[in-house]
């Protein structure tokens, strides 16, 4: 089964791209991840879609960051680490169209690596958004990154610290401005159709420029993060068998959501 699904509307000009693996809640493979990095190419050059929603399937998750079965060899050196999420962002494509997130249930952890990469988030009420890797032994690094540009620093060293035992709420994460609109429950994709149907109806390369123009405003705070990132994560990852062994023996209790 294809880990991305497509539909275009012609007359909006308004692509939806879902993530459509609800059975592992939607967390991303290596075969996923290719499919993404395909289809942000593909939509630069259909000039028919001009802004796109991004989703996941079914009710529980949005994206749950890389899928836990996938196996990524890596060669010795901290300055040549493979990371398969790096490429799966529209921004990571060179794709300068708008890109809108409806989020329904969890957000979390490599989910930052496509969410960081839209211009704007939707929530359904049911969102909730978290980062898992402090309390496995991992270091959150692109993610970290990724947040620190759209959330208040304290904010986001709260949720990046915190691990699994705390969730933000879509509230909250509305009041920190991580999401731009908390909808009726079940009125998150729409929403955010709403939303890209608006901005693909006004001319496009003003548009496509204006996208330009925000992501450039952080553009060279990231690449400068990014550079420092593979020595981090080589110098504070657990090796792959204490992060099994704390994921083995993780604490089941409902976490705290604020």
């Amino acid at each position: 089964m294809n880990g991305v699904r497509v539909e275009a509307d012609k007359v909006t000009g308004v692509a939806v791209v879902t993530l459509d693996r609800p059975q592992r809640l939607n967390a991303i493979d290596l075969d996923t991840a290719h499919e993404l990095k395909e289809t942000w190419r593909a939509l630069r050059f259909d000039d028919s879609v001009r802004a796109v929603v991004l989703t996941g399937s079914g009710e529980r998750a949005f994206c749950t960051g890389i899928d836990r079965d996938v196996v990524v060899p890596q060669p010795s050196s901290p300055y040549m680490q493979d990371d398969p999420l790096l490429a799966v962002g529209p921004k990571a494509n060179d794709l300068w169209k708008p890109v809108v997130a409806a989020v329904r249930g969890m957000a979390c952890g490599g989910a930052f690596y496509l969410l960081g990469e839209c211009e704007f988030v939707v929530a359904d009420p049911t969102a909730v958004f978290f980062d898992p890797h402090t309390t496995y032994g991992m270091v959150s690094a692109y993610e970290s990154m990724l947040m620190a540009a759209r959330m208040p620093y304290g904010e986001a060293a709260r949720m990046m610290l915190m691990g699994t035992a705390e969730r933000i709420s879509a509230r909250r994460a509305h009041e920190i401005g991580l999401v731009s609109e908390v909808t009726e429950e079940g009125e998150a994709l729409a929403g955010a159709v709403r939303c890209a149907s608006v901005i693909a109806g006004y001319p496009p390369k003003g548009v496509q420029g204006t996208v330009r123009a925000l992501w450039a405003a952080g553009q060279a705070a990231l690449a400068q993060a990014f550079a420092q990132a593979p020595s981090l994560i080589a110098l504070g990852n657990l090796p792959a068998e204490g992060q099994a062994e704390l994921f083995g023996n993780r604490d089941r209790t409902e976490p705290r959501t604020r």
